[in-house]
């Protein structure tokens, strides 16, 4: 009988690496290894590599990252380093142990100026450095390791760490009114469904699989967000609807809330591509906010 398959998740104390360690119960069949920043550091190559050297890793999903969009555009050093340097090391690093790697990404690589929803290969041009830091992990992991999946995900939010959901909850709590930019689309993620669409990719990566041919044999970039498209704004109404909040939001363009870091005007992704080569679920936007909401509120 076959051993138990192994799976590395970087970034355990993040938001996409709490909610793999809530579902990992699920499946029996795989053995897990969370690791946070503080137990193994990505950028630490030779701590990397020494890591990997004592183990068997079948699959290495990296959720490690540098997230401050905004203080990515004064500590560009950092950003790159973390998001680009150390992917590319990873990558690596895992095609020399025979570990599949699995890295996620963002819809911040666009430039947002689309008027239909993203492909996979549409031309990439962020106009922000987090975004330029995410895009040259991306081309340093197919450098570095050609069989890298790339998940491109938007909008991520959960009832871990700190998000736009649990932002507006604070602030519709604290104050009688709010504005929220209305000019800006996208589509919300809840990393409880990226995280079970992770695990529903490694179950058809296996050699057992029903999959007749590679399923990866052509780009091996997909996008992952809920369905549906909305602004922040109509998030944020969402939002005020399910906690009963009795705040008032008002809608601003973007222009009357500047930001260090400039955001793409429009990021919707299409996620047929995903659809068709694996079939993960892909819930609705507000299904799943309200999920979210019940665990935030403890309702």
């Amino acid at each position: 009988m076959e051993g138990k398959k192994t799976i590395l998740v970087t970034g355990a104390n993040g938001q996409l690496g709490n909610e793999m360690q809530v579902i990992a119960s699920a499946f029996a069949k795989y053995d897990f290894l969370f690791v946070t920043k503080e137990a193994l550091a990505i950028d630490d190559i030779e701590a990397v590599k020494k890591y990997f050297a004592g183990r068997s890793i079948d699959y290495c999903v990296n959720c490690a990252a540098y997230t401050a969009v905004d203080k990515a555009e004064s500590e560009p050093e950092k950003a790159m380093l973390i998001n680009a340097t150390a992917v590319g090391n990873l990558a690596k690093i895992c095609k020399g142990n025979n570990t599949q790697f699995i890295h996620i990404s963002t819809d911040y690589v666009f430039d947002g100026t689309a008027t239909r929803p993203y492909l996979e290969d549409d031309p990439v041009s962020p106009v922000n450095l987090y975004g330029a830091s995410k895009l040259k992990g991306e081309l340093l992991a197919f450098e570095n390791n050609p069989q890298s999946i790339i998940i491109r995900t938007s909008w991520v939010y959960s009832s871990f760490g700190n998000n736009f959901v649990k932002t507006m909850l604070r602030l519709m709590g604290d104050r009688e009114g709010i504005n929220v930019v209305s000019n800006q689309q996208g589509c919300p993620t809840y990393a409880a469904d990226l995280a079970s669409a992770i695990m529903h990719i490694i179950i058809r990566l296996q050699p057992t699989s029903k999959i007749s041919n590679d399923p990866l044999q052509s780009s091996k970039i997909f996008n992952y967000s809920n369905k549906g498209n909305i602004t922040w704004y109509e998030f944020a109404l969402a939002i005020k609807e399910l906690s009963h909040s009795k705040c008032i939001v008002n809608p601003i363009p973007a222009a009357q809330y500047p930001t260090p870091a400039k955001r793409p005007q429009y990021s919707v992704m299409d996620c047929t591509k995903i659809e068709q080569t694996f079939n993960p679920a892909i819930p609705e936007w507000k299904e799943s906010l309200e999920k979210c909401l019940k665990i935030l509120l403890g309702s």
